[in-house]
């Protein structure tokens, strides 16, 4: 019989265990190994269930051992002890606190919106790199004190389960989640009731949402949920499945998250006390809706629409994580403006005020489109890659918001990403960090980055003896296969397979062999099957009678993804050939518990994206982490930071002459050669005491030198000091009448640039004459500029001089600021004079332009605005210099 309704059944803990509740429900014991091994005292018999989670251990243990655990003094005394240490992790000042304390202007509070957070396998919502990092950046901001409220949705299905078919395709299931089985607390009302939030529907209708709340470590995390009796059915599905749906589905969703995520913070502020946020952070565009949610607060007390623009963009940061187009969610304009207006949501913001922040209106875009990612960028005015490579790509990639500037010059920067030690590392390896630096690390130091304990310089691997690290990493190689033979026999019996065929299990891998892991997302432009490009050659380097190698594959395509599904069948069925099959497997349902198991048994980590596809690639930074080192494409972080001692770089095809199949070829025979001629021969390369003495030495290096750089507490303190506390600088400074003021001289701006010109630019007469001067000379420069109604105050003129290619193109550019040389001509000219010192020698060229210049903008290309001269205002070879 099924039953006609679920309810959950709590334990009631003795009193003296009452604390293990308060640990169970703060999710810092999902990287915090004593709260862990605490949980595993509690019934040794299910160690899975509490290394996984606390909250369905502390629901299926038993009275009687309870109550014996009730009367143990000795389990008492470690309760009160672990207890006692979290009451301190949350109440004691950290490295914000400390900043704080030393005069730094830091914002009293942010808000960091995600669709998706990855902080363990016990809150299943996340489906890869961009939930995981999320996850990482709450966790570093607890550990370093950094006062963060984070928001995102609680999908009751998560993310889908992977299993597969006897032929090896993928199937998805999606496990019903009950929040009162996860680690969650209903936020409510002082009255008890639960506090939620309300978007109005088209036609009348209306989406609500109940607040649960995650604690994870500091930081609350704030998750909406629609399915609540509240909701029509329709409704109630708002919220099903992480990235389920599309259209107007998916539309529900971002509006949920981005304008409903803004008032459960609200609401969140006003019943607990905490600070309201002075930053608002998006992680990608899927929360981009929460500026808009921002300016109808403020359009109620009065500010228009432009203003309230302002105000918003001062406090708002933007992180981009997609280097593709086909990664951003893209909408239907007629869609959005059906949500919006008098009939939907935001009745006093106008649907057209709406349409104009997101649609593609620049060249080469698609006016009918509305793109979330586009909107976030307009309505923020700091911006982010995660990468420096994808710092660059998202540069060129949105380059036609701003005509008239370089790629270059286009204000998005860059916070390379990186990934919490404590939570990605085996305690085997964090017992060699011998160091637990209070500050953040730089991204360029080699200290330390959390209180929590990391490999670093000062200790940590650099005194090991080379006997500990490679017994060290041949037993974790070890645990690998362990894991992996008792994964793969549970795979084979879901596929169908009886026990008795599967005895050839116990002798997949090996634990002394080679053990290369891949494990990621399965798009196309990763290229999960690369590795099977020559298949006999793949064979001959798993079966090499002498250096063998294994690899351990694991990876999910998207439900809708026919093209990645095929792949995976292609890498299984190769993986079921039994002449391999002890040399190669797959793994699925690859998630946080898997990825936890994998990267520290693997002697090398292999990715070979399309670059520069790979914004970040952050599953490499946590097998570098545990001393695996890295075969990759130069994409990502590894671009930034790869050098020979940390590991291999594949060599790229991507010129333009290289076609798809000729690229692949290459690159996988580059892949092979590596593996072949320098990497496998290095490991096997022992000593007279049986050490590879070489690898033990890379692998020193990557956990000392490379190790600290890959930090998740680099990285956000990096966002508190170069975006964060800018950001709340900008938004104290922008009052409503100063955002008043600077919308008005925009617009103003706006409509005068047409007049805007460089009449005339001049180098002085001997350069004009010669077409050439030495080296160390100063230029003297005087440009006439049209200003129309504007004034120079409005303005600041530039010379951009840098050497020349053959097409004239200025590469390498430097700015030199020109000043105003008295008033207004007879012309209603102005002119502006400057040095121009020449430090470089060759062809060498120059120009000038004319910028909008206001205090409260964050860069001068704010506006996309830029005058340049005509061809006839130079004075020929003055200005080109060769």
């Amino acid at each position: 019989m099924k039953a006609i309704r679920r309810f959950t059944v709590r334990p009631v803990l003795p009193e003296p265990l009452r604390p293990l509740s308060d640990l169970a429900r703060n999710l810092r014991w999902s990287w915090h190994a004593e709260t862990r091994e605490l949980f595993r005292a509690v019934d040794p018999a299910a160690r899975t269930t509490a290394e996984c989670d606390p909250v369905r251990l502390l629901g299926s243990v038993s009275a009687g051992r309870l109550a014996e655990l009730a009367a143990d003094e000795r389990f008492l005394r470690r309760l009160a002890e672990a207890s006692e240490d979290l009451r301190d992790y949350l109440d004691g000042p950290r490295w914000y606190q400390e900043q704080l304390g030393r005069g730094a202007e830091l914002p009293a509070s942010v808000a960091y919106f995600s669709p998706e957070f990855g902080v363990t396998a016990a809150l299943p919502q996340y489906s890869g790199g961009l939930g995981i990092l999320a996850g990482d950046h709450l966790k570093a901001a607890s550990d370093l004190g950094v006062p963060l409220v984070a928001v995102g949705l609680l999908y009751r299905h998560g993310y889908f389960r992977q299993s597969l078919t006897r032929d090896g395709w993928q199937q998805e299931h999606y496990p019903v989640l009950d929040p009162d089985e996860l680690p969650l607390t209903p936020l409510r009302e002082a009255d008890g009731s639960p506090a939620r939030v309300v978007l109005a529907l088209p036609g009348g209708r209306s989406l609500h949402a109940h607040i649960r709340q995650a604690r994870v470590g500091r930081v609350p995390l704030l998750m909406l949920d629609s399915a609540v009796e509240e909701n029509a059915p329709g409704e109630r599905e708002v919220t099903d499945r992480l990235y389920g749906g599309g259209g107007e589905h998916r539309l529900l969703q971002e509006m949920l998250l981005g304008i409903g995520g803004v008032r459960a913070v609200r609401t969140y502020c006003r019943l607990t006390g905490h600070p309201a946020p002075e930053v608002f952070h998006t992680n990608e565009g899927h929360a981009g809706f929460l500026g808009l949610e921002r300016i109808r607060e403020l359009a109620d007390t009065g500010l228009d629409f432009d203003a309230a623009v302002e105000f918003v963009r001062a406090g708002t940061v933007f992180t981009t994580h997609t280097p593709v187009p086909a990664g951003i969610d893209r909408f239907d304009r007629e869609l959005v403006a059906r949500h919006f207006g008098d009939d939907g949501e935001l009745p006093g913001v106008a649907a057209e005020n709406v349409l104009r922040l997101g649609m593609e209106t620049y060249p080469g875009g698609q006016p009918e489109l509305f793109n979330m990612a586009v909107m976030g960028l307009r309505l923020a005015q700091r911006a982010n890659g995660v990468s420096t490579l994808h710092g660059r790509v998202g540069r060129e990639m949105f380059a036609g918001l701003w005509p008239g500037f370089d790629a270059d010059e286009v204000p998005i920067t860059s916070v390379t990403n990186g990934v919490h030690a404590p939570t990605w590392v085996a305690p085997e390896i964090l017992r060699l960090g011998g160091c637990h630096d209070t500050a953040p690390a730089s991204r360029h130091d080699t200290a330390p980055a959390s209180r929590e304990g990391v490999p670093g310089r000062r200790g940590g691997a650099a005194g090991i003896p080379d006997r500990e690290l490679w017994d060290l990493r041949s037993e974790l190689r070890a645990q690998l296969v362990a894991e992996v033979r008792e994964r793969l026999r549970a795979s084979w019996l879901d596929r169908g397979a009886e026990r008795a065929e599967l005895g050839w299990i116990d002798g997949v891998l090996d634990p002394d062999v080679l053990t290369i892991g891949f494990a990621r997302r399965v798009p196309s432009y990763k290229r999960l099957t690369l590795m099977l490009r020559d298949r006999d050659r793949l064979r001959e380097l798993l079966l090499h009678p002498t250096r063998p190698v294994q690899i351990v594959v694991a990876g999910k395509a998207h439900p809708a993804d026919d093209g990645g599904k095929r792949l995976v069948r292609e890498l299984v069925r190769f993986s079921d050939d039994p002449r391999v099959r002890h040399r190669i497997v797959f793994l699925p349902d690859y998630g946080m518990a898997l990825a936890r198991k994998l990267y520290p048994g693997c002697d090398v980590w292999l990715n070979n994206p399309l670059r520069p596809l790979e914004a970040c690639g952050t599953s490499g930074m946590k097998a570098a982490l545990n001393g695996c080192l890295n075969l990759s494409v130069l994409d990502g972080w590894w671009d930034e930071w790869y050098e020979p001692d940390f590991g291999w770089a594949i060599p790229t095809a991507d010129g333009p002459a290289a076609d798809e199949d000729r690229r692949d070829d290459l690159e996988a025979g580059a892949l092979y050669e590596l593996i072949e001629d320098r990497i496998a021969p290095r490991f096997y390369d022992r000593d007279g005491e049986g050490l590879p003495a070489r690898w033990i030495g890379m692998v020193r290096r990557t956990l000392r030198d490379l190790g600290p750089r890959l930090l998740a507490g680099r990285m956000v303190a990096e966002y508190v000091e170069r975006l964060y506390a800018p950001a709340a600088l900008a938004q104290r400074t922008m009052d409503r009448d100063a955002a008043r003021r600077l919308a008005a001289w925009k617009a103003r701006v706006r409509a005068a640039w047409p007049e805007v010109a460089v009449d005339h630019v001049s180098a002085g007469p001997d350069v004009a004459a010669a077409g050439s001067a030495e080296l160390g000379a100063t230029l003297g420069l005087r440009a006439r500029i049209a200003l129309g109604a504007l004034r120079p105050d409005d303005v600041e003129v530039q010379a951009v001089a840098g050497p020349v290619d053959a097409a004239d193109g200025i590469s390498d550019a430097r700015v030199f600021p020109l000043k105003p040389a008295g008033g207004q001509d007879l012309d209603g000219h102005w002119c502006y004079e400057g040095p121009l010192p020449l430090d470089r020698t060759g062809p060498y060229g120059c120009t000038v332009r004319v910028l909008p210049a206001h205090p409260l903008l964050a860069t001068a290309a704010e506006l996309g605005l830029v005058a340049l001269p005509t061809e006839a205002a130079g004075d020929g070879a003055g200005l080109l210099l060769r």
